[in-house]
């Protein structure tokens, strides 16, 4: 396949932050792209922190710090079976805001719920709640229980 072809694939795009419901995202999201012979995405949202007490060194790179959070949930995820044509992206931005617009053309959009506020109560998280509201292809909610051995 051609890298034009490549491109041409569907896809299947899984917002990934280094939580457990992400790294089962990411493993959900795999196999929906092997069903269905889709590209498969992995995006984390990042911002700059809203308030320092320091100054970044000169060396600072603030992707480092989310490209890191993309190589250990797909680590996490897959160990050294990683899927060859896998794009990893890091992102700008507010999570829910980033997600749906990468949405944009794909096939389907894969989060886990995640939902650490403060109200337990809730089923879904802020940003799981703004992605089904705002995204421009189907959401796929996986609810990742911790195994208790784990």
């Amino acid at each position: 396949m051609t890298a034009g072809q490549d491109q041409a694939r569907k896809l299947i795009v899984v917002g990934v932050d280094g939580s457990p419901q992400s790294v089962e995202a990411l493993r959900l999201g795999r196999r929906l792209a092997e069903l269905t012979g889709c590209r498969l995405k992995a995006v984390t949202a990042w911002q700059f922190p809203v308030l320092r007490s320091d100054y970044p060194a000169i060396d600072w790179n603030p992707l480092e710090g989310p490209e890191q959070v993309i190589s250990e949930t797909v680590h996490a995820a897959f160990g050294d079976d990683v899927p060859p044509d896998m794009e990893r992206v890091a992102v700008r931005g507010q999570a829910a805001h980033v997600l749906a617009e990468e949405s944009r053309g794909a096939e389907m959009l894969v989060v886990g719920k995640r939902g650490r506020g403060g109200f337990k109560g809730l089923r879904l998280g802020s940003v799981s709640t703004a992605i089904a509201a705002h995204a421009h292809c189907p959401v796929l909610l996986t609810h990742h229980e911790p195994d208790p051995a784990d």
